[in-house]
């Protein structure tokens, strides 16, 4: 098991057994494909879940990262080593993520840098915590292992499952919660859950896809196997409602 180096709003480090304890059989598939990547904390759970693995996200910073920790680790940590726990290095970063003209790796390590001390993860406030940078830095260089053969890509969504979609294919989604969608970095509309349920619905493969608890989405849903589950809420006490729904 690898823990993520960033974490998101929306991640699924509580819950990422209780996932991976009902994905189906290991020999029902032989491709494993993230649709909705974020931090990847599914993906990592495993040192590997079928022979081929694909990570994607519609992030291109998101993207980006992941990237550079495959392919740039030890220049990534480099990069990284310069900045610290503060708000003005957040803001600093937050601003420069808004220029043209920075590489790759700089890039990277400006994001890596806006998640990991922001406010619950959410990328926007400065999360006023004792955290330090270097212990996950480090860290790197293990994710970087684990993607060593991981095929990271940037597609919509419903080319990526038109692309990996096979009889042995695997997919779990994790898309923007429905009413939610305002907290994620990328848009996604009333239109794009209409339409990845259609999707969903003629797939040769299998599917795994966990939402929050909403009778909009238990009604699309309606004629697939849904299953309730709970975890603790990271923003606030309490248990957070949710749904894992597969076609198997």
């Amino acid at each position: 098991m690898t823990n993520s180096p960033i974490s998101r709003i929306g991640g699924k480090r509580l819950l990422r057994k209780a996932i991976c304890e009902r994905f189906p059989a290991a020999d029902r598939f032989d491709r494993y494909i993230e649709v909705f990547g974020g931090a990847a904390w599914v993906l990592l759970y495993k040192d590997k879940h079928a022979q081929i693995e694909v990570y994607n996200d519609g992030d291109g910073e998101l993207v980006n990262l992941m990237r550079c920790i495959k392919y740039h680790s030890g220049e990534l940590q480099r990069e990284i080593s310069g900045f610290y726990n503060s708000r003005e290095m957040f803001l600093d970063a937050l601003e420069q993520l808004q220029c043209r003209g920075f590489t790759d790796i700089q890039r990277a390590a400006r994001y890596f840098v806006k998640m990991r001390i922001s406010f619950g993860s959410n990328g926007r406030q400065f999360g006023c915590t004792t955290k330090t940078l270097q212990k996950s830095t480090e860290y790197l260089s293990i994710v970087s292992e684990r993607f060593s053969s991981v095929v990271i890509e940037q597609k919509n969504y419903d080319n990526l499952i038109k692309v990996y979609d096979r009889p042995k294919a695997f997919f779990y989604l994790d898309p923007p919660y429905y009413g939610a969608e305002k907290m994620y970095d990328i848009s996604f509309t009333k239109e794009d859950h209409l339409n990845l349920k259609q999707h969903l619905s003629s797939i040769k493969g299998l599917f795994l896809l966990s939402y929050n608890d909403n009778p909009f989405i238990r009604d699309l849903y309606r004629d697939f196997n849904i299953e309730p589950i709970q975890r603790s809420n990271n923003l606030s006490t309490g248990n957070y409602n949710e749904l894992l729904i597969s076609n198997y």
